[in-house]
C-alpha cells in the first residue's frame, strides 16, 4: 500500500524548514508561512508555492511562526533570544519581545489579542498585544511606555517545546518532560497549578502538538507526537482516544497532523517518507517518497484537500489528499 506520488517541491529555503502554518483568506486564497534556520520566515501562495515575501529582522534560526485569524499579523520565535510581532501585509516588524534564552514556540489567541511564547527558559509568557502596541505608539510620540513586558508569566517544570490555545484563556503548554499542561490564563496572577496535565507516560520530548475540531462531530482533538508514538486526546473530557507506535521516531524532528474529518492522520520524522494512517486502527494507508532528508513538520491545509511536509533537505512539499486527483494531475 505504497503510493510514491509526485508532490511539487517549494524550493528557496537555504536550510531546513522547522515549522509552518496555513492561513485562508476568504474563499479564494490560502497562504503558507514557513519558518527556517536561515532566519527568514517566508510567506507563499499555498497552491502554487509562489513566494510572496520574507520577514527580515531575526539574527538567529526561526523555530516557530504563525499568522493570526485576521491575516493581518504574524509572529515568530527565534534562536536570537526573541520573539517578534509583524505586520503580515507590509512585513514590518511591530514589536521585538526579548527573552533570556532560545524561543521555540509562539501562538496567537483566537481573538488575536494575546500572544504566548515559550522555549528553553521553561517560562511561559503571555503578552497583551493591544497594550504593547499602544505603549509603542507612546514611545514613538515621546510619551514613554518602556520595554515590552508580558502580562503573565508561568514557570514550567521543563523547557517548553510547543503551545496551543483552546480559548482566549485556556492555554496548552507542551514540555520536554513528555507532559502537556493546560493553564487558565484569565487571572492577572500566575496560577499555582494547571487545570489538567496530559501525560504521555514516557519522558520523551513533545515534538509536535496540534489542536483541531473535527467534522461533523465537533470533537476537539489534541494531536501529539513524542518519542516514537502519536497520541490523540479529547480536550473536553481529557481522555486518551488513541495512541499508536510509529515506524519513525520524533526524538530530533518530525510531527503529526490530523485530517479535518478525523478519519486519518499524517506523520513524518526520522526517515525520508511521509506516511498517512487510519485514525481508528492506526494502519498505514499511504507512504510517499520525495524528500531527501528527515521530515521536520507536517500539516493539513484548513480544508483538508492537501497537506504540506517540511524537511531537512530545505524544501516544503505539497501533497494532495485525494490520491485519484493527485494521479490525474500527474498525467
Amino acid at each position: 500500500n505504497k503510493f510514491p506520488l509526485y508532490a511539487p517541491a517549494i524550493h528557496g529555503r537555504s536550510q531546513n524548514s522547522s515549522l509552518y502554518t496555513w492561513w485562508t483568506f476568504g474563499e479564494n486564497r490560502t497562504f503558507l508561512l514557513s519558518a527556517c534556520h536561515d532566519r527568514l520566515p517566508m510567506l507563499r501562495d499555498a497552491v502554487s508555492g509562489d513566494w510572496i515575501g520574507s520577514f527580515q529582522g531575526h539574527k538567529g534560526a526561526v523555530w516557530s511562526c504563525q499568522m493570526d485569524e485576521t491575516g493581518s499579523l504574524a509572529a515568530t520565535a527565534s534562536g536570537d533570544f526573541s520573539a517578534r510581532l509583524w505586520d503580515a501585509v507590509t512585513g514590518q516588524s511591530l514589536l521585538e519581545l526579548p527573552h533570556s534564552h532560545i524561543v521555540k514556540t509562539c501562538v496567537f489567541s483566537p481573538s488575536s489579542k494575546r500572544l504566548a511564547t515559550g522555549g528553553k527558559e521553561a517560562l511561559l509568557r503571555v503578552y497583551d498585544l493591544p497594550k504593547l502596541l499602544l505603549n509603542k505608539n507612546k514611545d514613538n510620540s515621546g510619551d514613554g511606555g518602556g520595554k515590552p513586558a508580558p502580562s503573565l508569566q508561568i514557570k514550567q517544570d521543563s523547557p517548553i517545546t510547543k503551545l496551543a490555545w483552546l480559548s482566549d484563556t485556556e492555554l496548552l503548554c507542551a514540555c520536554q518532560n513528555g507532559k502537556i499542561y493546560l493553564w487558565n490564563t484569565a487571572a492577572e496572577a500566575p496560577p499555582s497549578t494547571p487545570v489538567h496535565t496530559f501525560d504521555t507516560q514516557e519522558p520523551a520530548e513533545i515534538r509536535d502538538m496540534e489542536v483541531r475540531v473535527v467534522s461533523p462531530s465537533g470533537t476537539r482533538i489534541l494531536t501529539v507526537a513524542a518519542g516514537s508514538k502519536v497520541y490523540f486526546f479529547d480536550t473536553s473530557t481529557y481522555a486518551l482516544l488513541k495512541s499508536y507506535t510509529m515506524p519513525v521516531h520524533f526524538k530530533e524532528e518530525g510531527g503529526c497532523t490530523l485530517h479535518p474529518s478525523g478519519t486519518k492522520f499524517v506523520a513524518g520524522g526520522s526517515d525520508l517518507w511521509v506516511r498517512v494512517f487510519d485514525f481508528e486502527t492506526g494502519a498505514e494507508l499511504e507512504c510517499h517518497k520525495g524528500h531527501h532528508g528527515p521530515i521536520r513538520c507536517v500539516r493539513y491545509s484548513p480544508d483538508g484537500k492537501s497537506y504540506a511536509s517540511g524537511s531537512e533537505d530545505g524544501t516544503i512539499r505539497l501533497w494532495k489528499t485525494d490520491l485519484k486527483e493527485a494521479a490525474a494531475g500527474k498525467q
